[in-house]
């Protein structure tokens, strides 16, 4: 499988303090990977990376062959990379339409005669939502109205519409109960089903991780551990590389 992103012994710190130390991996196209360490382990701080929200010391990100600078988020948008985040990222005063087209809203006429073209991008929501088997009741709703999970769907939703190659999750079920949770999951797998999406999962959740992920990419303390097959690997023997009670055998990615 040829590597769609490409991590290149990337560096970060803040301060004295060194977030990534060296990092190097790659995911292939279509593939979904978990990125699992302990607190610390510079998890978000790749994350941000890969975003756009901050750039590496050193090291670089490469797409389909092509090394990537990415000085604001929009640059890794263009590159076809975007990001849930745990927080969401969602405006609590806008509705449906308004969070799906944020950055991104449809107009009708020409400038300077140019408005919104509410009801165009109310249709496109529907029918984005439907695609994903979301029910969001009230389209003219506010984001705060929603629950957990339709707010979570409405971020896959943002994504999806936006037609991304690689959706980074970060920790998406963190603040779900149990059946909000199995619907992000299935969510998940088919927008990899249907789309062959590749996805980056920052996630704890060991159940979690199997049911969306391939492979799991292990950081300890800023460092690469290693990349482990799911099929082939116990969930002990993961927890042994994320706390470091295992020791680190050569890997085969």
């Amino acid at each position: 499988m040829s590597p769609f992103l490409e991590i290149k012994s990337i560096s970060k710190s803040f301060g004295g303090v060194a977030a990534l130390k060296n990092v190097s991996f790659d995911i292939g196209a279509g593939e979904a990977v978990a990125l699992m360490g302990g607190n610390g382990a510079g998890k978000s701080t790749l994350v941000s990376l890969l975003a756009g929200l901050q750039r590496p010391d050193s090291g670089g990100i490469v797409i389909d062959g092509a090394e990537q600078d990415f000085a604001k988020p929009q640059d890794a948008r263009a590159s076809g990379i975007e990001t849930v985040f745990q927080n969401l990222a969602l405006c609590p005063n806008l509705n449906a339409p308004g969070n799906l087209f944020l950055g991104r809203e449809l107009y009708r006429g020409r400038a300077p005669f140019r408005f919104l073209d509410r009801k165009a991008m109310e249709r496109a929501t529907v029918a984005t939502l439907r695609d994903l088997g979301v029910n969001v009741p009230d389209m003219k709703a506010a984001a705060n109205k929603f629950s957990g999970g339709q707010r979570q769907a409405l971020a896959f939703a943002r994504a999806a519409r936006a037609k991304s190659r690689l959706l980074i999750l970060d920790e998406p079920t963190a603040a779900l109960g149990v059946e909000e949770s199995a619907n992000v999951i299935r969510t998940v797998q088919r927008l990899r089903r249907e789309r062959n999406m590749t996805v980056l999962l920052i996630t704890h959740n060991l159940e979690e991780m199997r049911a969306i992920a391939d492979r799991a990419v292990i950081l300890r303390r800023g460092r690469y551990v290693g990349s482990v097959r799911l099929d082939e690997t116990s969930d002990d023997e993961i927890v042994g590389r994320i706390t470091g009670s295992l020791a680190v055998r050569e890997e085969v990615a």
